[in-house]
Protein backbone atom coordinates (compact mmCIF):
# COMPACT_ATOMS: atom_id res chain seq x y z
CA UNK A 1 0.00 0.00 0.00
CA UNK A 2 1.14 3.85 -0.73
CA UNK A 3 -0.53 6.57 -0.71
CA UNK A 4 -1.01 9.29 -3.15
CA UNK A 5 -1.69 12.92 -3.31
CA UNK A 6 -2.66 12.76 -7.09
CA UNK A 7 -1.38 15.62 -9.17
CA UNK A 8 -0.02 17.77 -6.59
CA UNK A 9 2.66 15.78 -4.96
CA UNK A 10 2.97 13.13 -2.53
CA UNK A 11 2.36 13.48 1.17
CA UNK A 12 4.35 12.57 4.00
CA UNK A 13 3.25 9.19 5.79
CA UNK A 14 4.55 6.65 3.63
CA UNK A 15 7.94 7.96 3.86
CA UNK A 16 7.40 8.67 7.29
CA UNK A 17 9.99 6.55 10.15
CA UNK A 18 7.01 4.29 10.67
CA UNK A 19 5.80 2.92 8.32
CA UNK A 20 8.66 2.70 6.29
CA UNK A 21 10.42 0.95 9.60
CA UNK A 22 7.46 -1.69 8.72
CA UNK A 23 8.11 -2.17 5.25
CA UNK A 24 12.02 -3.38 6.72
CA UNK A 25 11.05 -5.00 9.69
CA UNK A 26 7.64 -6.95 8.35
CA UNK A 27 5.99 -5.76 11.85
CA UNK A 28 4.31 -3.07 13.03
CA UNK A 29 1.37 -1.83 14.73
CA UNK A 30 -0.40 0.59 12.16
CA UNK A 31 -3.41 1.95 10.96
CA UNK A 32 -5.38 4.30 8.90
CA UNK A 33 -7.58 6.99 11.26
CA UNK A 34 -9.55 9.97 10.65
CA UNK A 35 -11.85 11.93 13.26
CA UNK A 36 -15.20 10.27 13.51
CA UNK A 37 -14.00 6.83 15.08
CA UNK A 38 -13.47 5.30 11.47
CA UNK A 39 -10.07 2.64 11.67
CA UNK A 40 -7.98 0.31 8.92
CA UNK A 41 -5.83 -1.84 10.26
CA UNK A 42 -2.42 -2.16 8.43
CA UNK A 43 -1.60 -6.01 7.48
CA UNK A 44 1.94 -5.42 7.91
CA UNK A 45 2.72 -8.77 8.26
CA UNK A 46 0.93 -10.00 5.45
CA UNK A 47 2.04 -7.91 3.13
CA UNK A 48 6.19 -7.64 3.74
CA UNK A 49 5.35 -11.83 3.54
CA UNK A 50 4.97 -14.09 0.78
CA UNK A 51 2.03 -14.17 -1.28
CA UNK A 52 -1.33 -15.93 0.50
CA UNK A 53 -4.02 -18.12 -1.45
CA UNK A 54 -5.98 -14.55 -2.48
CA UNK A 55 -2.84 -13.02 -3.88
CA UNK A 56 -2.70 -16.70 -6.58
CA UNK A 57 -6.06 -16.00 -7.21
CA UNK A 58 -4.73 -12.52 -8.34
CA UNK A 59 -1.51 -13.41 -10.02
CA UNK A 60 -2.99 -16.34 -12.16
CA UNK A 61 -5.14 -13.62 -13.81
CA UNK A 62 -2.43 -11.37 -14.94
CA UNK A 63 -2.12 -10.62 -18.48
CA UNK A 64 1.17 -9.20 -20.30
CA UNK A 65 2.76 -6.93 -18.53
CA UNK A 66 2.35 -6.03 -15.32
CA UNK A 67 1.92 -2.68 -13.38
CA UNK A 68 1.72 -3.01 -9.80
CA UNK A 69 0.91 0.39 -8.32
CA UNK A 70 1.01 0.81 -4.15
CA UNK A 71 3.08 -2.56 -4.81
CA UNK A 72 5.04 -2.04 -0.55
CA UNK A 73 7.41 -4.26 0.08
CA UNK A 74 7.23 -6.02 -3.27
CA UNK A 75 5.65 -9.86 -2.28
CA UNK A 76 3.70 -9.69 -6.10
CA UNK A 77 6.59 -8.17 -8.33
CA UNK A 78 8.88 -10.52 -6.81
CA UNK A 79 6.47 -13.65 -7.77
CA UNK A 80 5.54 -12.20 -11.24
CA UNK A 81 9.24 -11.79 -11.79
CA UNK A 82 9.97 -15.49 -10.93
CA UNK A 83 6.99 -16.49 -13.01
CA UNK A 84 8.91 -14.42 -15.92
CA UNK A 85 6.26 -12.21 -16.09
CA UNK A 86 7.40 -8.44 -17.37
CA UNK A 87 6.50 -6.59 -14.40
CA UNK A 88 7.10 -3.23 -12.53
CA UNK A 89 6.25 -1.79 -8.85
CA UNK A 90 5.88 1.79 -7.92
CA UNK A 91 5.30 2.80 -5.04
CA UNK A 92 5.85 6.39 -2.81
CA UNK A 93 7.64 4.72 0.01
CA UNK A 94 11.07 4.41 -0.50
CA UNK A 95 11.78 1.49 1.98
CA UNK A 96 9.06 0.02 -0.01
CA UNK A 97 11.12 0.34 -3.85
CA UNK A 98 14.52 -0.82 -2.09
CA UNK A 99 12.65 -4.12 -0.47
CA UNK A 100 10.85 -4.74 -3.79
CA UNK A 101 14.03 -4.63 -5.47
CA UNK A 102 16.23 -6.40 -2.87
CA UNK A 103 13.38 -9.21 -3.16
CA UNK A 104 14.43 -9.44 -7.13
CA UNK A 105 11.74 -7.62 -8.68
CA UNK A 106 11.88 -4.16 -10.64
CA UNK A 107 10.64 -0.90 -8.71
CA UNK A 108 10.74 2.63 -9.11
CA UNK A 109 9.81 4.87 -6.82
CA UNK A 110 7.01 7.30 -7.55
CA UNK A 111 3.13 8.41 -7.91
CA UNK A 112 0.72 6.86 -10.43
CA UNK A 113 -0.25 10.15 -11.62
CA UNK A 114 3.42 10.76 -12.48
CA UNK A 115 5.05 10.13 -16.12
CA UNK A 116 5.47 6.57 -16.33
CA UNK A 117 7.16 3.87 -18.51
CA UNK A 118 5.55 2.10 -21.48
CA UNK A 119 2.07 4.02 -20.47
CA UNK A 120 -1.14 2.98 -22.92
CA UNK A 121 1.12 -0.59 -22.99
CA UNK A 122 0.55 -2.62 -19.85
CA UNK A 123 -1.51 -6.06 -20.38
CA UNK A 124 -2.10 -5.75 -16.37
CA UNK A 125 -2.39 -3.24 -13.64
CA UNK A 126 -2.95 -3.95 -9.95
CA UNK A 127 -4.65 -2.28 -6.93
CA UNK A 128 -4.21 -4.55 -4.17
CA UNK A 129 -4.08 -3.81 -0.69
CA UNK A 130 -6.35 -1.29 -0.66
CA UNK A 131 -4.96 0.74 -2.66
CA UNK A 132 -8.19 1.65 -4.71
CA UNK A 133 -8.05 4.14 -1.97
CA UNK A 134 -5.39 6.07 -3.22
CA UNK A 135 -6.06 9.68 -2.89
CA UNK A 136 -9.35 9.70 -1.93
CA UNK A 137 -10.89 10.13 -5.52
CA UNK A 138 -11.25 6.27 -6.81
CA UNK A 139 -12.81 7.81 -10.33
CA UNK A 140 -9.44 10.07 -10.93
CA UNK A 141 -7.34 6.67 -10.35
CA UNK A 142 -9.51 4.49 -12.66
CA UNK A 143 -9.20 7.33 -15.27
CA UNK A 144 -5.46 7.77 -14.22
CA UNK A 145 -5.17 3.51 -14.86
CA UNK A 146 -6.64 3.56 -17.77
CA UNK A 147 -4.20 5.64 -19.67
CA UNK A 148 -1.72 3.27 -18.28
CA UNK A 149 -3.14 0.00 -19.83
CA UNK A 150 -3.12 -1.34 -23.39
CA UNK A 151 -6.62 -1.53 -25.62
CA UNK A 152 -8.92 -3.67 -23.24
CA UNK A 153 -6.43 -4.37 -20.49
CA UNK A 154 -6.76 -5.58 -17.15
CA UNK A 155 -7.21 -3.95 -14.20
CA UNK A 156 -7.49 -6.07 -10.66
CA UNK A 157 -8.51 -4.32 -8.03
CA UNK A 158 -8.84 -5.35 -4.40
CA UNK A 159 -12.34 -4.29 -2.60
CA UNK A 160 -13.40 -3.53 1.23
CA UNK A 161 -15.48 -7.27 1.74
CA UNK A 162 -18.75 -4.58 2.62
CA UNK A 163 -20.77 -2.39 0.11
CA UNK A 164 -19.16 1.22 1.22
CA UNK A 165 -18.45 3.81 -0.80
CA UNK A 166 -16.26 6.42 1.53
CA UNK A 167 -13.73 9.69 1.20
CA UNK A 168 -12.57 10.25 4.12
CA UNK A 169 -9.50 12.36 5.40
CA UNK A 170 -7.26 10.22 7.95
CA UNK A 171 -3.75 9.71 8.68
CA UNK A 172 -1.34 7.12 9.50
CA UNK A 173 -1.29 6.01 13.11
CA UNK A 174 1.23 3.84 15.20
CA UNK A 175 -0.51 2.39 17.78
CA UNK A 176 -2.40 5.22 19.86
CA UNK A 177 -0.11 7.82 17.95
CA UNK A 178 -0.56 9.85 15.20
CA UNK A 179 2.23 9.69 12.64
CA UNK A 180 1.47 11.92 9.68
CA UNK A 181 -0.29 14.77 8.48
CA UNK A 182 -4.16 14.38 7.29
CA UNK A 183 -4.28 13.04 3.84
CA UNK A 184 -7.21 11.60 1.35
CA UNK A 185 -7.96 8.35 1.50
CA UNK A 186 -11.21 6.43 -0.13
CA UNK A 187 -12.55 2.51 0.78
CA UNK A 188 -14.49 1.15 -2.02
CA UNK A 189 -16.56 -2.06 -2.03
CA UNK A 190 -17.57 -4.68 -5.08
CA UNK A 191 -21.18 -2.83 -6.16
CA UNK A 192 -19.61 0.89 -5.68
CA UNK A 193 -16.54 -0.16 -7.57
CA UNK A 194 -18.53 -1.50 -10.55
CA UNK A 195 -20.46 1.56 -10.43
CA UNK A 196 -17.27 4.10 -10.98
CA UNK A 197 -16.12 1.78 -13.28
CA UNK A 198 -18.47 2.18 -16.07
CA UNK A 199 -18.30 5.96 -15.40
CA UNK A 200 -14.59 5.44 -16.21
CA UNK A 201 -14.22 3.43 -18.76
CA UNK A 202 -14.06 0.02 -17.72
CA UNK A 203 -16.40 -2.92 -17.65
CA UNK A 204 -16.93 -5.09 -14.59
CA UNK A 205 -15.87 -9.04 -15.58
CA UNK A 206 -15.31 -11.15 -12.56
CA UNK A 207 -15.82 -10.95 -8.97
CA UNK A 208 -14.45 -13.47 -6.24
CA UNK A 209 -12.69 -14.20 -3.22
CA UNK A 210 -10.21 -15.49 -1.22
CA UNK A 211 -10.57 -19.39 -0.15
CA UNK A 212 -11.88 -18.03 2.99
CA UNK A 213 -13.58 -15.63 1.49
CA UNK A 214 -11.58 -12.44 3.89
CA UNK A 215 -10.14 -10.76 0.60
CA UNK A 216 -12.29 -9.57 -2.23
CA UNK A 217 -11.25 -8.76 -5.54
CA UNK A 218 -13.07 -7.46 -8.78
CA UNK A 219 -11.82 -7.92 -12.27
CA UNK A 220 -12.23 -4.52 -15.33
CA UNK A 221 -11.63 -4.57 -18.55
CA UNK A 222 -10.72 -1.37 -20.32
CA UNK A 223 -13.39 -0.56 -22.58
CA UNK A 224 -12.34 0.32 -25.93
Amino acid sequence: MGADSGKTGRPEPWNGRPYAQAMDSGEGDLSLRDGEGWLLPLEVMRWTGLPDVGDESVLARCEGGVLDIGCGAGRLVEALARRGSAVLGIDVCTSAVISTVCRGGPARSGSVFDPLPAEGSWGTALLIDGNIGIGGDPGLLLRRIGDLVCDRGLLIVEVSATEVDERRRVRLYAGQRAVSPVFSWAAVGPSALERLARESGWSATERWTGSRGERHFVALRARA
